[in-house]
């Protein structure tokens, strides 16, 4: 049986921007089952609580970046539990808090105590992960790291399948690894030209690189799923695998020539027509 497919909405934010209400509609209508936030775009809770419920998609969970869900744990953790989320993710983590740099282990103190405030709140935090997580720190990745120092009731995986293939591993292989701890799976695919070619795939989500030149999107490219390097097959049979509950549709930028909302139907219409 296939998992239930929801949409990372951050995929359409600049159409969501323009037209909340009929472009959620159309997340339905292209087929997804639920939806993740990254962003509530300057609406009131109770009106996107009704108007998920109207249409009838599920709200899954919610990216929220570290220093929001810090500066007002119970707000956050509050708003995303009324509008129905059951899990809430941090998605991102600056420079000088990640694996390898001065104050990792103080963000992990930190990412622990808003696991427990989150399972107080009834939800369950998990990470998001990017590239820059797979840094050794002796012999071991700082991903695992992360998961191996935050007790697993308080701190699940959100596996990024892009990052994870980016940084030279099996995402399928990643997946499983933490059976029984990734409730929700990140689809994305790409295209990444091999040849050491520098494609800057961070600025391509608006993260500007330091000499200031333009993202070469002929050599990285986020794409609709099926239509990059990833074996789309292995990921879902691997979350299945590992006890997954949810997979989600993630696109950080259309691909050349589609917009958002093309990408994103191309990509739930792939995953209608496998047998998985």
């Amino acid at each position: 049986m296939a998992l239930p497919v929801a949409l990372q909405l951050y995929s359409i934010r600049y159409d969501l921007d323009k037209d909340f209400e009929n472009v959620i509609r159309k997340v339905k209508e292209f087929g997804y089952e639920g939806v993740e936030f990254a962003s509530l775009y300057n609406k009131k809770p109770e009106y996107i609580k009704s108007l998920l419920d109207d249409v009838g998609l599920i709200p899954i969970s919610a990216h929220v970046s570290l220093d929001e869900m810090q500066n007002d744990p119970d707000k956050v953790f509050s708003t995303y539990k009324y509008i129905g989320c059951r899990y809430i993710a941090v998605p991102y983590l600056p420079e000088d808090k990640r694996p390898g740099k001065p104050l990792f282990y103080n963000t992990l103190e930190q990412i622990t105590e808003l696991g427990k405030k989150a399972k107080e709140a009834g939800l369950q935090l998990l990470y998001h992960n990017h590239d820059f997580e797979f840094v050794k720190i002796g012999e071991k990745f700082g991903l695992d790291v992360i998961y191996e120092t935050v007790p697993k009731d308080l701190l699940m995986t959100q596996i990024d399948t892009c990052w994870v293939k980016v940084a030279k591993q099996d995402p399928a292989e990643y997946i499983r690894k933490y059976k029984g701890r990734a409730p929700v799976v990140h689809l994305k695919d790409f295209y990444k030209d091999e040849t050491g070619k520098e494609g800057k795939m961070y600025d391509l989500i608006g993260i500007n690189s330091k000499d200031g030149k333009p993202a070469d999107k002929d050599s990285f490219s986020f794409m609709p799923l099926g239509f990059g390097k990833q074996d789309i097959p292995a990921i879902l049979q691997a979350s299945k695998d590992a006890g997954a509950e949810w997979v989600v549709v993630e696109q950080d930028m259309p691909q050349s020539g589609r917009t958002a909302l093309e990408c994103a139907r191309l990509s739930i219409k792939y995953l209608n027509n496998l047998i998985w």
